[in-house]
Order: structure tokens, then sequence, then C-alpha cells
């Protein structure tokens, strides 16, 4: 059995250097490097929630660290927010099968948010990451690392349009306002999840999707409402790209070419909102 284990394992780092190389690791990298992720003596804590995209970054991370230009740590931090057992023995045993020496520790946050009505995902992401910044920052971290990618950002750009009224993204790295000298990065922030797809079903490898108790508690598995909502932003995104190739980049880069001259109003770094007839 751990024969097996080691096979797969090694099947899984060889896919990332061969067969997913252009598609997975390359675009880690330019990540990386375009948007300044790592520095010289970073000590970074990559975050695994258990599905899919979290563990293809921690061995992104490790194929990283074995090539590295420079000194830089690692800590795979696995926070349980009050996840079923069979969804905790899940994530401790595909870490140990994809040899990710994780570190584990409890939170009671799913129980905190389970009875609220208003916008109890975007609680439950805040404190979740509240809990991340103080464990990384216990464990000598000064950065933590989410798997949000390229899809996700697409979406988030149009959620905030559509459900939102406003123009934003996901930013590839943040700096933390209630923890000093700590900061998020991500970089899978250039990866197509049709590729980490692609990577997972090529080696046989099975994630939790959601563990959240709100989707546990229901016998349907009907979505939340942010869930849902982001589930038809991603199904209008798909429709438009397969009648005109070329959307997805071209929302992508939106956020990238805004023009202040033909926008009514905007909002700078202090919160101060600026409109276009002050300067007209």
């Amino acid at each position: 059995m751990e024969e097996n284990k080691t096979e797969l394992c090694k099947k899984v780092e060889d896919s990332i250097k061969k067969k997913f190389h252009k598609k997975l690791f390359s675009r880690f990298a330019k990540a990386i490097n375009e948007y300044d992720l790592i520095h010289p003596g970073d000590n970074i804590a990559v975050c695994i929630s258990g599905g899919k995209d979290s563990f293809v970054m921690a061995k992104l991370f490790q194929e990283l660290k074995r090539h590295n230009k420079f000194e830089f740590g690692l800590k795979f931090l696995v926070m349980d927010p009050g996840y079923s057992k069979p969804n905790r023995e899940a994530i401790e045993q595909n870490a140990k099968l994809l040899d990710i020496p994780i570190t584990v520790f409890e939170t009671d946050i799913f129980e905190s948010v389970f009875n609220i009505d208003k916008s109890p995902c975007y609680l439950c992401a805040r404190m979740r990451r509240g809990h991340l910044y103080h464990r990384a920052k216990d464990l000598g971290c000064n950065k933590i690392a989410l798997g949000h990618h390229y899809d996700d950002v697409i979406e988030t750009i149009l959620m905030g349009m559509l459900y939102g009224g406003q123009v934003q993204t996901m930013m590839p790295k943040l700096k933390s306002d209630n923890f000093e000298g700590m900061e998020l990065i991500r970089p899978m922030y250039l990866i197509r999840e049709e590729h980490i797809k692609a990577w997972r079903d090529y080696n046989g490898l099975h994630f939790i999707q959601c563990a959240c108790k709100f989707t546990e508690s229901n016998a349907s598995d009907a979505p939340t409402c942010n869930s849902s909502k982001r589930l038809k932003v991603k199904e209008l995104i798909r429709r438009l790209e397969s009648e005109d190739s070329g959307i997805e980049q071209n929302i992508f880069r939106s956020v990238e070419n805004v023009n202040l001259k033909t926008v009514i109003a905007y909002k700078d770094k202090s919160g101060k909102k600026h409109h276009f007839n002050d300067e007209y």
C-alpha cells in the first residue's frame, strides 16, 4: 500500500513537471514574477481547504521550492472550521498521499455562522481569513497563500458589477489591515480551472467539494445564495465564451485597462469618492 502511495505521488509530481508544466507550473511562476508575490526570506503559509485548487497549489509550491533561485520557507496550513469527520479524514488522507506535511488547527467557525441569515458566506470567509492570518503569524509566516484561480477572478469581476453595483476585482496580493506585516498572495491567479480539473482527473485524485454546513445540512444539496449567484455567473461566462471566443480574456483585461477619464465616479485608496463633474 505504501509503495502504491509513493508511486502515485511520483506520478502527480511528474505530471506537474511534464504534461501540465505549461498550463500549471509556468502560469504559477508567471503570476509570482508578474505580481511580485515572493521575496527572499519570506515564510509562506500555504492554506489548504481540502479542494483541488489548494492541493494543486501546495504541489506547485513544493515544485517551486525545489528550483527556487532564493530561499523562502513553506508551511502547509489546514484550518478545520468544523468539518464533518469524513471531510476531515479525506483532507488528511490526501495530504499523506501527496506527501504534503500539513499543520492542522481547529476553529468553530461553522457553528458561529450557522444561524446567521444575512451574508453568512461573507462572514465565514472573513472569519476564516482572520484565523489563517493569526495562526500563520504564530508559525513565523509573513504571508498566506490562497488558491483562487483565473476563473475565480473573472467571476468576481462580473459578480461585483451584476450583484454589487461596483467595479472591483480579486487582487493578486493584499496587505492585511488587521495583522501588521502580514500579506495575502494568490499565486494561482493566471491558472485556468479547466487545467486544474484535467490534472486532478489525469492522476485519478479525489478531493472534497463544498464542506460547508449549509450544504451538508440540506438534503437536496441546494447551493447557498452566494454560491448560486456564482454558478449563474459561471454559466453566463461559459455561454458568452462559446458564442464569442475571447470574452473571458476581455473580462480579465477590463480591470487592467480602466480609463479614469471615462468613469463617472471612482473611489481612491482612502475611500473618498471623486466625480467627473469635479474636474469637468
